[in-house]
């Protein structure tokens, strides 16, 4: 019997009755009849070629097709698993078993690349996984079928020839100097160029730059290594005829360290050695720091500078641990002859080249107790240990400023003194060589006057009478008008000149107020008597009539007859 052919049958049953006449009693029944299944039959293939298709680029575990073997028995008779039993692609690709349709799933292990393999060929195996012992007789339950599996190319970026780089590099190395260079190439059959670039959000600074066409590395500026010790930049490679085709590689730049740097204090030390001093006492340990990094690691030494190679007062003593002592040379100290010393110390590194560098150890003279504990290092205090109280301190202080105060006032009375009047008659009209002491000579003579007075405000004396003449009481005293405000200098001149001119109570002859203030070169040259030319002709002097009452005098002297004046 076959469960695949048939798996129910109906079997009907009639009992008899033997004895009695006539054929006897008879009775009837249906019994059903349904085959259970075994596992008496393989899996089969229903086809014994499959074809698929990849791009190269799938990711790996990528699903690319599925395949099924039959098998007419049910349950778990049916059941069945797949394998790959052989194919240049076993290393390539997986088959997985879906336990739900029973179907195999063909699956990418490796990357798959079309310039290398374009075409994989698989064998794969479908085999019952509860086969039954009384049918192996019947021949392995279990089908073959070839899987073929088609790689397509397509257009990849380029790949570096290196996951990152490392470069390492001197940081005395000069500018546009080549530190190192990344390749790569495009895997495609193209084979198309690539161009290099540095993606400047991780060289902000633009310390490095690549050359384009072959990925050579320089250096655009100088490098420290205690500023930046590590450097990390990416690289880009492009697809000329492609730039959607681009990659991306880190590149890790340690710069190595040179001995640029001298050393120097570790710290700022506030040394001090007490009065009462020994020789050969400690009294400051000092140590030094230096920013380079030796890969021998650091060793200093110590030593007084050339200039002063012997100091009475104190010894440099190297502890050969990258320390120094400073000792104590003389017995005792005195704040009143030197209250401060002040120690050069040469120290040097041991790495090529050698550097060195002067500190200098400032050292205060100090008051200790027995113990040698600091008490005071202040002026004050070597004041008051001669016996000065602070009241007396105070009291000295306000006798200094009392006489300071005294000899303040006494030059202000002086200064405010009033000098006599260079000129004691006002009908004294003769040019007088004190006159012009008093203005500073001519107007060619004001060398020494500085313009920038006419601006200052401080410096104009309002209200203030004429020092040279007595003005006359029937005259009212010209108050200027203050100019505070900043005008031009050739302004201010003609106002002054003008207000001047118009002044009742000016002489008839030069003086400080009328020119002072005209400053050099004068058209009109120096207008005193001393330097005119004598001329036997006539003049007319009626025009000083108009220049006010007090010139009227003066055109009547020289303006009448030549009886007159003789």
């Amino acid at each position: 019997m076959s469960r695949e052919n048939r798996e129910q049958y109906q079997v009907v049953i009639q009992a008899k009755d033997m004895g009695g006449q006539m054929g006897g009693l008879s009775g009837t029944t249906t019994v059903n009849i349904t085959l259970t299944d075994v596992n008496n039959s393989p899996p089969r293939f229903p086809q014994s070629t499959y074809q698929f298709n990849s791009p190269e680029s799938v990711p790996l575990g990528t699903h690319l097709g599925r395949i099924k073997a039959n098998d007419p028995d049910v349950g778990e008779n049916a059941e069945m698993e797949y394998s790959i039993a052989e194919g240049d692609g076993a290393d390539m690709f997986d088959v997985i078993t879906d336990k739900a349709t029973q179907e195999g799933i063909i699956t990418v292990k490796q990357n798959l690349d079309f310039e290398n393999k374009m075409l994989y060929t698989l064998r794969v195996d479908a085999s019952n996984t509860h086969p039954d012992p009384r049918f192996l007789h019947l021949g392995p339950f279990k089908d073959t079928a070839t899987v073929k599996i088609s790689v397509e190319d397509i257009d990849e970026p380029p790949v570096f020839s290196k996951i990152s780089y490392l470069i390492e590099v001197d940081e005395d190395v000069k500018e546009g100097s080549i530190i190192g260079q990344v390749t790569a190439y495009d895997p495609d059959a193209m084979n198309n160029l690539i161009k290099y670039s540095v993606d400047r959000h991780t060289d902000m600074d633009r310390i490095f730059s690549i050359n384009a066409e072959n990925g050579s590395i320089f250096t655009l500026k100088p490098l420290d290594r205690e500023s930046s010790p590590w450097h990390n930049i990416t690289i880009t490679a492009t697809e000329i005829n492609n730039s959607k085709q681009s990659s991306h590689i880190p590149v890790f730049i340690r710069i190595l360290d040179i001995n640029d740097h001298a050393p120097e204090f570790a710290m700022y030390y506030e040394t001090f050695v007490c009065e009462n001093a020994k020789p050969g006492q400690l009294i400051q340990t000092v140590s030094v720091m230096d920013k380079d990094d030796p890969p021998r690691g650091h060793k200093f030494f110590f030593e007084p500078v050339p200039e002063f190679p012997l100091n009475p007062n104190f010894t440099i003593v190297d502890n050969k641990d990258n320390t120094a002592g400073i000792m104590t040379r003389k017995d005792g100290y005195s704040r009143s002859k030197m209250n401060t010393y002040l120690l050069p110390i040469l120290i040097f590194d041991n790495d090529y080249p050698i550097q060195s560098s002067t500190g200098t150890l400032t050292i205060r003279v100090c008051a200790c107790d027995n113990q040698g504990n600091m008490q005071s290092c202040n002026a004050e205090a070597l004041v008051l240990s001669a016996g000065l109280s602070t009241g007396a301190l105070v009291a000295i202080l306000l006798c200094v400023i009392i006489l300071l105060v005294l000899v303040v006032l006494f030059a202000a009375l002086k200064r405010q003194r009033k000098k006599e009047p260079l000129i004691i008659s006002k009908d004294d009209v003769r040019d007088n060589i004190v006159t012009y002491n008093d203005e500073g000579g001519g107007e060619e003579d004001t060398q020494a006057f500085d313009i920038g007075t006419l601006r200052n405000p401080e410096a104009r004396e309002d209200s203030k009478l004429r020092r040279d003449v007595m003005p006359e009481t029937i005259f009212q005293i010209r108050r200027t008008v203050p100019l505070w405000e900043n005008i031009d200098v050739q302004d201010f001149i003609h106002r002054r000149l003008k207000e001047n001119d118009s002044d009742p109570s000016a002489p008839p002859y030069d003086s400080l107020a009328t020119y002072a203030y005209e400053g050099n070169d004068s058209i009109a040259d120096s207008l005193s008597s001393l330097e005119s030319l004598t001329a036997d002709c006539n003049q007319d002097y009626d025009y000083l009539s108009d220049w006010g009452p007090r010139f009227k005098k003066l055109a009547d002297m020289y303006g009448g007859d030549e009886s007159d004046r003789d």
